[in-house]
């Protein structure tokens, strides 16, 4: 069997979300709050490769799967009904699949969520010889896509919020080699010490031939080191009845163009409207 090939490789951790829509008001302690809309669906990195799906690309997902019933549906919808390749991706005896509970209000979401970390990373998990076009990957987890960078993999870089507060500079070391850098602003602002997300967006990129910087509902900006294009647009003024994906759906949408050749600023409004249309439902 020849080595697999895809246009976008991702890695991470596939939960069961559950999200309730819609609270008049938010829980508290001894009280029973009524939810206007519910839905459930594979969560975690699972929000990314669906998106990415859906927008036409052959997606490749390496996580691990519960072999409980969750996992089990988990692995169904994305393979049998978004088109997910999951066949890198194993189901662990034993293993629970973890589960987030998001709660939509006041134009935001709170989560609640259990698990833990799968019995063997992405990095084994990565079976030799696949190729991809392009990747996107945490810069704060398993190096996965390294290999698959010397390759000539186009890597796309996000990176979690840091619970510790420490924001240590030295993090961004790790963009060394990554094509495209993609954080929010409080992110962006927090790893290169200033005060205002556009500086962010220039120190950022010294380090990468495309920056670009999120800015919720004031929408994103970016840059192209090469030719020195700078652009900023707005957010779709829309109704966000669930953030919940919008971001994984930003930057779907910005491998989706960039793969296709498009100018940056075609690229970051197509990004813009994916997101809008996220929250909507």
């Amino acid at each position: 069997m020849s080595p697999r090939s895809y246009d976008v490789l991702v890695a991470g951790m596939v939960f069961l979300d559950v999200v309730f829509t819609e609270l008049p008001t938010p829980p508290a302690p001894g009280t029973e709050v009524w939810a206007a809309g519910m839905g459930s669906s594979p969560g975690g990195i699972a929000n990314l490769a669906v998106a990415l799906a859906r927008l036409g690309l052959h997606t490749g997902l390496i996580a691990g799967f519960g072999d409980d019933g969750y996992g089990e549906w988990c692995r169904q919808v994305l393979t049998d009904q978004e088109g997910v390749d999951t066949s890198m991706s194993p189901s662990f005896d034993g293993w629970h699949t973890p589960v987030t509970v998001s709660m939509a209000y006041a134009g935001d979401r709170a989560m609640v969520t259990h698990g833990h970390e799968a019995p063997r990373p992405a990095s084994q998990l990565l079976v030799p010889g696949v190729t991809a076009r392009a990747v996107i990957a945490e810069l704060d987890g398993d190096p996965w896509w390294q290999r698959l960078a010397a390759a000539g993999a186009l890597v796309f870089a996000d990176v979690g919020w840091d619970g510790t507060g420490a924001w240590d500079p030295c993090m961004l070391d790790r963009l060394s080699g990554c094509h495209c850098f993609m954080p929010n602003d409080q992110e962006a602002m927090a790893y290169t010490r200033t005060s205002t997300a556009e500086e962010a967006l220039e120190r950022l990129a010294e380090r990468v031939p495309v920056a670009v910087v999120t800015l919720g509902a004031e929408g994103a900006i970016a840059v192209d080191a090469g030719s020195g294009e700078w652009v900023r647009v707005p957010a779709l003024p829309v109704p966000a009845i669930d953030p919940t994906g919008a971001g994984d759906c930003f930057g779907a949408a910005l491998v989706a163009g960039a793969l296709a050749g498009w100018p940056l600023d075609v690229r970051l409004r197509f990004a813009s409207l994916t997101a809008g249309l996220a929250v909507q439902q």
